[in-house]
């Protein structure tokens, strides 16, 4: 796939990412970054999480800003407030060595007076939730007249979670972008419309092959048993992997509250994520999760979104998923970095045939295990 340097990335960032040991550019990073370093181009690419989105459109994002200019220069939309402080991470992380270029994430759930101030110094790019990012405009916080580039990540995850008509209004207050990046792991009606009247007739368009797009890392096991005995075979798995961290996936809220107590209960240290927590309650779960006093997160599939953990060995799929995307994202919570991970679907019976779906569909295979381990 050739290094970073081939594709055209500048030294100053080269070296940043050697230090986070990113080397070799995965699909995504190889077709997309030749394109997006060009000065005009809309691109419509599609690609799962933990595919390398981020320093796909990341790097060229850097690489087209003008440090000396004030102006706020890039916009990247997002779904959730936390893929949004990740992908703002991510950035500065890669600009250690290079000029400064200022990033500032803004997002629902916490005070807008302070994000107010801080976009009251220099910044170069803005990271954004589609809701939060309107708000501000309307305050006169931000001014977005001198963006050149828009991004959006996870498109698809913003279509489903309510954010079309937000997505076309912010799209008309940057008319005057010369690049328009659409990024998605699915390629639903909504999408289509948005790249139809948003992005130019002649955008290029990347599609990662979906067996390409699943980490080769990730050992994909199944075992069957009787929903009532789902709990006892959980428990068994984990002390099976000792110390080991992971997340544990339900479909719906309440069967997360559920497990998590279930989980504390047996005196494993665990909490729950999903919609119903109020942002200052999903932080702390997140704090406590990162900095490993908690072993398990119990979480819903829209939750888990946009959350970079490392070190976790595996994924248990207490509940199959609606989606077979959906499992895609959930299993590549594990094996990041180059290391071996676990995702383990917990089946009765006739669930056994979703597992042969997702087998055909993201081209895979499942390892049926009788014991836990």
């Amino acid at each position: 796939m050739g290094k970073f340097e081939e594709l055209g990335i500048k030294p100053s960032f080269v070296k940043a990412l050697e230090e986070l040991n990113i080397t070799i550019p995965t699909q995504i990073q190889s077709e997309a970054i030749p394109v997006l370093l060009n000065d005009v181009v809309d691109m419509v690419g599609q690609a799962q999480t933990g595919t390398g989105k981020t320093a796909a459109y990341g790097l060229p994002l850097l690489q087209k800003i003008n440090p000396k200019n004030d102006a706020v220069q890039g916009l990247i939309l997002c779904p959730t407030r936390e893929l949004g402080q990740q992908v703002a991470k991510q950035l500065f992380k890669f600009t250690k060595y290079s000029d400064k270029i200022f990033t500032e994430a803004v997002y629902g759930g916490s005070h807008i007076e302070a994000q107010i101030q801080a976009l009251k110094r220099t910044t170069h790019i803005v990271v954004a939730t589609p809701g939060r990012l309107i708000d501000l405009v309307k305050k006169k916080a931000v001014d977005l007249s001198g963006v050149k580039t828009v991004i959006l990540d996870e498109a698809d995850e913003m279509l489903s979670m309510g954010f079309k008509k937000e997505l076309d209004e912010i799209l008309s207050y940057v008319k005057g972008a010369r690049s328009k990046w659409l990024f998605s792991a699915t390629m639903p009606d909504g999408i289509r419309q948005i790249v139809n009247n948003h992005l130019s007739p002649d955008a290029v368009r990347i599609a990662i092959n979906p067996k390409n797009q699943v980490n080769k890392n990730i050992d994909h096991k199944y075992l069957v048993c009787d929903d009532r005995d789902k709990f006892n075979v959980l428990l068994q798995f984990l002390q099976s992997e000792k110390e080991e961290r992971g997340v544990v996936f339900c479909r719906t809220k309440e069967a997360t509250r559920t497990l998590a107590k279930q989980l504390i209960a047996k005196n494993i240290p665990a909490e729950g994520i999903h919609g119903d927590l109020k942002q200052i309650e999903r932080d702390k779960v997140m704090r406590a999760f990162k900095n490993e006093s908690l072993r398990i997160l119990v979480a819903t599939d829209l939750a888990a979104r946009g959350l970079d953990i490392e070190g976790l060995a595996f994924v248990v799929h207490y509940q199959l998923p609606d989606k077979d995307e959906y499992y895609t994202h959930r299993s590549g919570r594990t094996a990041r970095a180059g290391k071996k991970g676990i995702s383990l679907c917990l089946v009765n019976t006739k669930e056994v045939k979703q597992i042969r779906f997702i087998e055909k569909n993201l081209h895979i295979s499942f390892k049926q295990v009788r014991a836990v381990g």
